[in-house]
């Protein structure tokens, strides 16, 4: 799901804003999105994480760029599109690393443009890393250096080649449409990227350094077929 988010002071703005997501998501047959609206930055800050967030700057304190410098610093890596009457904080915006600057009143082709670009940005995110949220917070993962993947009860725990683990909430299958092809399901509650496997023996995959997860034993020869096919693509 695409979570955006739009923080303005000005309800016509947010209405518009939201109809022009609306319009546009429909047009893009794109209906696995959520738009969560705010009046002031101080309330999307506590609003949590969002995939992109429309942010105008003209608000109380915080402002649109303060605010935006906050989300930064708590490491928010969120698709930050200013929407604004004010041409001159063009500039500044650079500094918060904004995705877009959209001038007020807005126009249709640019957001149009603007949106296109928001997409293929967070299809080139989703194909190598994944956010994961705590709270307000919230933590960048590459796929890259996950080695497998474990589900208990109703936690994911994402198991790192550094040694370290991060977990969050969350459904595995879920997690299964949000990796690539380098990951497979070897068992109901496992994920493992192939990248990092040694072999399969005994019901288990064994991993680097020793470690070890369950193969479910109806999947064993899909996961020696799934690594055979993935080595070969690696080659081309």
């Amino acid at each position: 799901m695409i979570t955006f988010a739009i923080c303005d002071d000005e309800p016509l703005m947010v209405r518009e804003l939201t109809d022009r997501l609306a319009a546009y998501m429909s047009e893009q047959a794109m209906t696995d999105y959520s738009v969560s609206s705010f009046s002031t930055g101080r309330t999307l800050l506590d609003g949590g994480s969002f995939d992109v967030v429309f942010l105008d700057i003209q608000m109380e304190p915080p402002d649109g760029m303060e605010t935006a410098r906050l989300l930064r610093q708590r490491g928010d890596h969120t698709l930050l599109i200013f929407v604004t009457v004010l041409k001159e904080c063009v500039f500044d915006s650079f500094q918060v690393e904004a995705f877009d600057y959209l001038l007020k009143p807005l126009d249709s082709p640019c957001f149009c443009q603007t949106m296109d670009r928001v997409i293929r940005a967070l299809e080139r995110r989703m194909a190598e890393d994944i956010v994961i949220q705590r709270g307000t917070g919230c933590e960048v993962v590459l796929l890259s250096d996950i080695v497998y993947c474990e589900v208990l009860s109703r936690k994911i725990y994402l198991h790192k080649h550094d040694g370290t683990v991060s977990d969050y909430y969350g459904k595995l299958e879920n997690l299964e449409r949000r990796v690539d092809g380098r990951f497979f399901k070897c068992h109901r509650s496992y994920l493992v990227n192939l990248d990092y496997v040694r072999g399969c023996r005994d019901g288990q995959v064994l991993l680097p350094q020793g470690e070890c997860i369950p193969v479910s034993r109806l999947r064993e020869r899909e996961l020696t077929q799934a690594l055979l096919r993935y080595m070969k693509e690696r080659e081309i």
